[in-house]
């Protein structure tokens, strides 16, 4: 008898929670909306994040809708112009359509900007939310290092490094994340420099609490704001690495494509009248990087604290 009411007590606190928690809960959800109206205010954001999902689609979704060969090449139906013998926007000095391979490029371009762009994110949230918390010698040496990284120009190391190895998806992912990793971490460790002597902190090392347990579940989960937008922002220099490395020629190799090395090829024809091999990957570059800046730019307004609170 005694069981079942302590049992059914539990039950019923479990179902009705306390008023300060269902406040907590309310709170968190009042600013979640908060943050959702501010970042629909930013027009630019919406624009961004609209011009995202259309060029995902658009690399993704395309070519089911449009099937070509992008790996045997056509030279009976080289530089056929858009609009002729069914190629929409032309094909290129083999025979490959360049509305498939603009889609193609475009896969390649978002997953390896968007996966060295998050990798190097996290390592730069972890490196800096540690140096920051623990502090001391330890925080100079781990910045000393992010600093002597950050005097060395990226695109030469890239460039070094690239033609090391041979470039594929994941090592360009590696390469890119190798090294820009580093302006997270400064970002990050400002954060967790303010936050590591913030009462709930010190109330949880009081209680015997490590500094792993802290930089995980408190400094990390404060700085998500900073880590989201941050994350936005390196997804596009991402992208631009890519088309750097691809246009100097130490991108993915063929049939691989993606719209730096298209850019690069397009060049020869700059002076004929071919110019489908040349704007629509430029074109395309500048606004997937715009768009990630905007949404960026967004996403910073949506995570500010005073517009939050206004």
């Amino acid at each position: 008898m005694t069981t079942s009411i302590a049992r059914s007590g539990r039950s019923q606190e479990h179902q009705d929670p306390t008023p300060t928690s269902r406040r907590r809960r309310r709170r968190r959800s009042s600013l979640g909306r908060q943050g959702v109206e501010v970042f629909l205010e930013n027009r630019l954001g919406v624009v961004g994040l609209l011009l995202i999902v259309g060029l995902v689609g658009f690399s993704f979704v395309g070519p089911l809708l449009h099937p070509t060969d992008q790996v045997h090449t056509d030279l009976a139906n080289a530089y056929t112009a858009p609009g002729t013998a069914g190629y929409l926007l032309g094909s290129d000095g083999v025979g490959y359509d360049q509305l498939g391979r603009l889609m193609l490029g475009g896969q390649t371009s978002l997953i390896v900007g968007l996966s060295a762009g998050l990798l190097a994110t996290a390592i730069g949230t972890v490196w800096g939310a540690t140096a920051g918390f623990v502090g001391g010698w330890i925080d100079a040496v781990m910045m000393r290092i992010v600093d002597s990284l950050m005097s060395i120009p990226a695109l030469f190391l890239f460039m070094l490094i690239a033609t090391i190895v041979t470039p594929t998806v994941p090592i360009l992912v590696l390469i890119i994340a190798a090294f820009a990793w580093l302006n997270p971490a400064r970002m990050v460790r400002g954060d967790s420099i303010a936050l590591r002597s913030r009462d709930f902190i010190v109330a949880m090392r009081g209680m015997g609490g490590g500094p792993g347990r802290a930089v995980r579940t408190h400094i990390v989960r404060n700085a998500i704001g900073t880590v989201i937008v941050n994350a936005t922002f390196q997804i596009a220099d991402a992208i631009l690495y890519v088309a750097y490395l691809s246009f100097l020629g130490l991108g993915v190799p063929p049939p691989a494509a993606n719209w730096g090395g298209m850019l690069s090829s397009g060049l020869s024809e700059i002076y004929s009248e071919n110019w489908w091999l040349i704007y629509p990957p430029g074109i395309l570059i500048i606004v997937l990087v715009l768009a990630f800046n905007f949404v960026g730019d967004g996403l910073r307004d949506a995570f500010e604290v005073r517009l939050r609170k206004r």
